[in-house]
């Protein structure tokens, strides 16, 4: 079955509300991703269809087995460049996480594994360079926002 990037989102964005929330609400869903109503109703309309959601109008919106799977895989992917670009390449949170909402679609599960044990492997084994590499990095940006200050 095809699963667009698009609809990744709508699964992990209905997972997060569902572990945060307890429940998933269209008002939510369109809060959260900035879109109006209407989309997210299609949206849900085509997950349906797919299997991935259980979804009646003015029900309950419920992830299915399949939907609940995929929407974990994605939401794993997103924590995981979260830590990778903020607690090994030292980017912004804020930046890392737009970044992260960006790459979780289209990073393979093999490198996403990779990354993960490379960031063990440099915290557990390399602790010194690490500290070291960020320590420039941020010494690197203060320099140069002190450069030129914000407008």
């Amino acid at each position: 079955m095809e699963i667009t990037k698009r609809e990744e989102e709508y699964l992990e964005t209905m997972y997060i509300l569902q572990k945060n929330k307890g429940v998933i609400r269209v008002k939510d869903i369109s809060k959260k991703l900035g879109v109006r109503p209407p989309s997210v109703v299609d949206a849900l309309k085509k997950l349906n269809e797919k299997g991935l959601i259980n979804y009646e109008k003015y029900d309950r919106i419920l992830l299915t087995e399949k939907g609940l799977e995929i929407a974990k895989e994605t939401y794993q992917k997103h924590v995981l460049l979260m830590k990778f670009f903020t607690e090994i390449l030292g980017i912004p949170p804020e930046i890392a996480e737009e970044d992260a909402c960006q790459f979780e679609h289209y990073v393979h599960e093999i490198t996403a594994e990779r990354m993960k044990e490379f960031a063990q492997y440099i915290q557990e084994h390399c602790p010194y360079v690490l500290k070291q590499f960020l320590k420039e990095h941020m010494e690197k940006e203060e320099a140069e926002t002190q450069k030129s200050p914000p407008k």
